[in-house]
């Protein structure tokens, strides 16, 4: 048997003693009471840490990588949507996360994939069917219906739609949404299909709205998307309705810190820590039915060792038992990992990155600071910048040339204009381009452009920035959405690959992440697939004289 002692934190309770905890075999076995009053000089055990939504692709590390650097933060558990490794290689794409996640002790609770692929305004690289969704749902790792984005499907009635609701509801596991803007009946109507949760909430008002009609509510905090501040105000209100997510986490912000420091945010924030560590530890347990312990007798011994209710600084992390974090450093070993990937690789000339002068009629896409969302702009057509009959990039103006690239087969690029990065020169590439995970590229110089997406080609996946003879790329084989190297080999590999994007011009805080959503067709309100200029409000393609 083990014992520790400290300040135990019974969130139910909403009640705090200094005592001490036995655990053994993977379970706690007793816990003490020593004291009816905590003790200041002790520090606190609490539960883990859970991220309530998030997609370990997005991470650029294969799961057994990405609990290494969580457990540091106090995360024990994630509710996982394998989302994007589905779109790229399906069935065997979700097998493979779960395949990979059973070499570490962190609990990952991994959904099944509801839009795969999420439109079909996209090329993907496989699709799961009701049949393929309802095979993942009967398995007892598969935990929920991962985000049903395809909210103008269930508006409307779409049979397939239903279907993988059925399935889940048939099985008793919750269904999650995805529905940024969806008010008033419509939202009625996406929550009475049997829709249980929320992420994309941007403004207090439509998540208060949602909440009032039974949903619960995700404060997203990633490194592209971060409604944290606009959302934190529902924890004084509705604590048993609210849960933390990250979404999206690329490894240089989680090397920093996870589900730990909106805990620290919420606290300064003044929210009172009992609604906070109730969102943090104990929502996603009971929503989604997760094999994870709450500091209970005969629970899993899963929980945290923390030095104060303010900083939320993890001394230690245990997992049924198993020390897995202290102070700052990972035991979780490296593990090697396979890969699994779909691409077709080829080259590129710098003509096919040519774009005529009617493309200035088409409307301009207007990318966001911290925001999935983007706007439709017209610019003036006077700063439309031509060269020897061809539209090119104009960084005096902010417009810059973007491209989607189809990687799974041969086929036309497709390209457009888009504000925001604020390039001034080179040009960034990515294959992690949500939903399909073709090949995006935005930049300022033709021959940058086509070099950045060649580099790709040749490493069948990855991150890469060019300008002139200077080239980085960060190699992901695995889906060309995640790398097999160690952590934090990689979050430093991402850093030197940032810095260099930055060093270019742009000024967004994540330019890469930024970068993987202006393919994203299911966020409002203009985005690029790989077939065209994508209008998301009217969910139809721009055509240079008109809509379709």
């Amino acid at each position: 048997m083990n014992r520790i002692q400290g300040n135990i934190i019974d969130i139910p309770g909403r009640n705090i003693f200094f005592g001490e905890l036995e655990f053994g075999q993977g379970r706690i076995t007793a816990i003490r009471a020593l004291s009816d009053q905590a003790n200041s000089a002790a520090p606190y055990i609490c539960p883990g840490f859970i991220d309530a939504h998030v997609h370990i692709e997005s991470s650029l590390l294969v799961p057994v990588s990405f609990a290494r650097l969580a457990v540091v933060h106090g995360t024990v558990a994630t509710v996982s949507d394998p989302h994007e490794i589905a779109n790229v290689c399906g069935m065997d794409g979700v097998l493979y996360m779960i395949d990979n996640a059973r070499q570490s002790p962190f609990k990952f609770h991994f959904g099944a994939p509801s839009c795969v692929p999420a439109t079909s305004f996209e090329t993907a690289g496989d699709s799961l069917d009701a049949g393929a969704v309802e095979q993942l749902l009967r398995r007892d790792d598969i935990y929920y219906l991962s985000e049903m984005m395809n909210f103008p499907g269930v508006l409307h009635g779409d049979e397939e739609v239903f279907k993988k609701i059925g399935a889940a509801q048939k099985l008793g596991k919750p269904v999650d949404g995805h529905a940024p803007g969806l008010r008033g009946d419509d939202a009625r109507r996406y929550i009475a299909a049997g829709i249980s949760t929320d992420h994309e909430c941007f403004t207090e008002a439509e998540a208060r709205e949602k909440l009032g009609m039974g949903m619960k509510i995700l404060i997203r905090e990633g490194s592209a998307a971060r409604n944290f501040d606009a959302l934190v105000p529902l924890l004084e209100t509705h604590a048993d309705q609210i849960m933390f997510c990250t979404d999206d986490k690329h490894p240089d912000s989680l090397l920093l810190g996870h589900i730990n420091q909106l805990c620290a945010r919420a606290v300064e924030y003044g929210i009172d820590v009992f609604n906070v560590l109730q969102a943090a530890c104990l929502n996603p347990v009971l929503h989604y039915k997760m094999n994870v312990g709450l500091l209970r007798t005969g629970d899993p011994a899963d929980f945290i060792v923390i030095d104060d209710l303010a900083h939320f600084h993890v001394l230690q992390t245990w997992i049924d038992g198993i020390q897995c974090a202290n102070n700052g450093s990972s035991l979780l070993p490296h593990r090697e990992s396979e890969t699994v990937n779909r691409f077709c690789s080829r080259q590129l000339s710098v003509a096919d990155f040519r774009l005529p002068t009617a493309v200035s009629a088409l409307p301009v896409i207007g990318a966001l600071e911290s925001q999935l969302i983007t706007e439709k702009i017209f610019p003036d057509p006077a700063a439309f910048k031509e060269r020897d009959g061809w539209l090119v990039s104009n960084p005096g103006e902010d417009l810059l040339k973007c491209f989607v690239i189809n990687r799974y087969h041969e086929a036309p690029v497709a390209g457009c204009f888009i504000r925001g990065f604020n390039l001034q020169k080179g040009a960034i590439a990515s294959t992690v381009a949500h939903d399909s995970h073709n090949i995006i590229v935005v930049g300022v110089d033709d021959a940058d452009i086509c070099r950045a997406v060649n580099l790709l080609m040749e490493a069948r996946g990855g991150l890469s920035c060019v300008t002139g003879k200077e080239e980085v790329v960060l190699p992901l084989p695995v889906g060309g959405l995640m790398s097999t190297a160690e952590g934090y080999s990689v979050a430093a590999a991402y850093t030197r690959i940032d810095e260099m994007a930055k060093s270019l011009g742009t000024r967004l805080q994540a330019p890469f992440m930024t970068l993987s959503f202006m393919a994203l067709l299911v966020i409002p309100h203009i985005k690029l697939s790989d077939k065209g200029l994508f209008d998301g409000d009217s969910f139809c393609f721009f055509h240079l004289n008109e809509k379709v």
